[in-house]
């Protein structure tokens, strides 16, 4: 009996954390595309930039900022029409991902424009003078030089995916979330909790260390 309880629950955490990395890889993969060009947008509409922008940078900057401060849980439950009709249901890790990726979207978008506010700007302007465009300086010199901060920031956002996505367990979009409330709220089976939230610290050091190694790595400095 003990073994059979033991091969069960093995059972439910690989499928818990294999919800729950399909939530955050998704959303993290949506966010890397949508929160990087974002991020330039804020930061080449800003002041004295060459795509100087205020309406723009105003407006966007405002939409980011609505979101950001919307907690997550009432986002989760605010976007569930949106969600619906992309989808097709509210229900599971797909589903889920969709609030997580609007999340994690806005959230990278200012971390990568953070980031890129930290480069120099002599640098910017010596571009320009050399006859460089727009459009190169963002290739060339704007993502290059902001990489170490632009991957540190993205390794911030997949730490808060994981929290995130534990949250989204509560409506509906099943892993760790989802496996903690059933067992360890509903069933008073604290030690599942406590497996889980073990296996979460450890994965949250793997990410935070492989992060901080790779990001090491590209810096120039």
């Amino acid at each position: 009996m003990h073994k059979q309880y033991i091969l069960s629950l093995l059972a439910d955490l690989i499928k818990a954390f294999g919800e729950t990395f399909q939530m955050v890889g998704i959303s993290l993969a949506i966010s890397i595309a949508l929160g990087i060009p974002l991020g330039l947008l804020l930061y080449v509409t800003s002041k004295n930039l060459f795509w100087e922008n205020k309406a723009l940078n105003a407006v966007s900057g405002f939409i980011i900022n609505v979101i950001r401060s919307t907690p997550f849980v009432i986002l989760l439950v605010i976007l569930l029409p949106i969600t619906q009709k992309i989808i097709g249901t509210t229900i599971g890790p797909i589903a889920a991902s969709v609030p997580l990726a609007i999340a994690a979207t806005v959230f990278y978008a200012r971390l990568v424009q953070a980031s890129l506010c930290e480069i120099d700007r002599g640098i910017i302007e010596a571009a320009l003078s050399f006859g460089a465009s727009p459009m190169q300086i963002i290739k060339d010199v704007l993502v290059p030089e902001s990489m170490p901060g632009l991957l540190r920031g993205l390794t911030v956002t997949a730490i808060s995916l994981i929290g995130y996505s534990a949250m989204a367990g509560i409506v509906g979009g099943g892993g760790v979330g989802d496996l903690a409330i059933r067992f360890g709220y509903y069933r008073y089976q604290t030690d599942i909790m406590f497996i889980t939230v073990a296996i979460l610290i450890v994965l949250v050091q793997a990410v935070q260390m492989g992060g901080d190694a790779i990001a090491e790595k590209t810096n120039k400095k």
